[in-house]
């Protein structure tokens, strides 16, 4: 049995060394907003908030589980959860600078745009960033002709 002393425990050295290493081994989960983006030119949109999203997962897996978990959330209005969602972008991350879009920004798509081969982890995602998940068909309408509708 391992006893907390002020003196040097090896005890103590062997249970922090285990932590650390179970540190290294645990998938890293953090907590991100996904924006549902039901129409750009209305700026209709709710976001959902994910606890414990590991981001060792690819753009593809975690897109699966949003289209699986989005229609079963009630607190969601019909629109949104019956809604055809296929796209997921970076629309801010935790200390940096947001853009003055109200929705989302139409640029630099390609470092924004989360590619579905790569892990989230590799594609920028970290704890308290923010995604928006719409469909890349609306976005490439709406990029084309940016007219708000309000």
């Amino acid at each position: 049995m391992c006893v907390l002393s002020s003196s040097r425990n090896p005890c103590w050295d062997h249970s922090a060394q285990e932590a650390q290493e179970f540190l290294h081994m645990a998938p890293e989960e953090v907590t991100i907003t996904v924006r549902l983006i039901r129409s750009f030119e209305h700026r209709n949109f709710k976001p959902v908030v994910y606890h414990g999203v590991n981001l060792d997962q690819t753009v593809k897996e975690f897109i699966v589980f949003l289209k699986q978990d989005v229609p079963l959330r009630t607190s969601l209005p019909p629109p949104f959860r019956n809604h055809k969602y296929d796209t997921l972008k970076i629309i801010h991350q935790a200390h940096k600078s947001k853009t003055n879009e109200l929705v989302l920004s139409l640029e630099d798509d390609d470092r924004l745009l989360l590619k579905e081969s790569s892990t989230l982890k590799a594609a920028g995602i970290a704890s308290e960033t923010e995604i928006a998940f719409f469909c890349e068909e609306d976005y490439k309408n709406y990029k084309a002709n940016p007219i708000s509708s309000w």
